[in-house]
């Protein structure tokens, strides 16, 4: 029997993506993934693989899957749109976050218009980051399930 996705996150370690110029952002996000989980935290193993722009982000992404990219608004050179383009084009994409110390409502409806899922402001929150990676790793883990029963389901009915 399988382990709803609540359950199954906390047996084992998700690695988020890390994109951004600023060292900082890296060590902040960090501490808060390896500090006390907040109350009602989904994910007890976080791990995060950093990275400091978007040719490089793009090259690991296609190396490895992950479930969750975070990318500074501005890079140096680049921007998160970039990082969006190249991960729309893998076959399983993750999703994406966008931060930025300018986390206004016009960056968040643009964010949510080019499909990314979420924009966090900085300083981080740390109750706010691990609560938009939580349920985006649990919607990312279930279109991810969906998906695999409909490849199960497409080759049931064709063989």
């Amino acid at each position: 029997m399988k382990k709803p996705p609540a359950i199954e996150a906390r047996t084992k370690a998700i690695t988020i993506l890390s994109v951004s110029s600023i060292g900082d952002d890296h060590v902040s996000l960090k501490r808060i993934l390896n500090g006390p989980a907040a109350s009602g935290s989904t994910i007890s193993r976080w791990t995060l693989q950093s990275c400091s722009g978007p040719e490089l982000a793009l090259t690991i992404a296609k190396e490895q899957q992950f479930a969750i990219i975070v990318s500074e608004r501005d890079l140096a050179p680049g921007t998160w749109k970039q990082v969006h383009a190249g991960i729309n084009e893998l076959s399983n994409p993750p999703l994406l976050i966008v931060t930025s110390r300018l986390a206004d409502e016009l960056l968040w409806s643009e964010v949510l218009n080019y499909g990314g899922w979420d924009v966090l402001a900085k300083p981080f929150n740390p109750e706010e980051v691990r609560r938009v990676f939580n349920t985006a790793w649990l919607h990312w883990h279930d279109n991810d399930q969906n998906r695999g029963d409909r490849r199960t389901m497409s080759m049931a009915a064709a063989g």
